[in-house]
């Protein structure tokens, strides 16, 4: 789908062209792209069910103490939904910094250019240079456990 999405012949695709002069595909910006559109859901339902959590009692009474819809939401909603909206956030990065699939099908894989730590990994071990795929392992682990932490210590 995003192939379609994305290709010089969707009204997007048409649009970037002529905005740009090139294509959408094979770039960074549709390795974002494939990442936040696979990421989405996890993102999603993360923050809806903080959103869910926040005591709408508390919302009420903001709102009959004289607190428009956007001060409620800054005020009551964000500060006791923030620990949850921060994991979900931190875990669709995580879950973005992981896609090989659809990030492979509209960026390409090409080095300097769209090249993603899973498409690294692929080169790597298809490559036979397992030390390398490791290091990159490690290191996509590492960027996500310090992010979790992070998360969890500050927010």
């Amino acid at each position: 789908v995003l192939l379609v999405v994305l290709g010089r012949k969707s009204w997007l695709g048409e649009w970037y062209e002529n905005l740009t002069g090139g294509t959408i595909l094979f770039t960074w910006g549709s390795a974002v792209i494939a990442a936040v559109v696979v990421a989405f859901p996890l993102v999603y339902r993360t923050l809806k069910a903080g959103f869910e959590e926040v005591d709408r009692d508390l919302e009420d009474a903001a709102r009959a103490q004289g607190a428009g819809e956007l001060q409620v939401l800054r005020y009551i909603t964000l500060p006791l939904a923030i620990r949850t909206l921060a994991a979900g956030y931190v875990l669709g990065f995580a879950r973005g910094l992981g896609e090989f699939g659809a990030t492979i099908m509209v960026a390409g894989n090409i080095p300097n250019r769209t090249q993603t730590i899973p498409t690294a990994i692929y080169v790597a071990v298809d490559g036979g240079d397992m030390t390398l795929a490791w290091l990159w392992v490690i290191s996509i682990i590492a960027i996500s456990a310090f992010m979790l932490m992070f998360v969890n210590r500050y927010s």
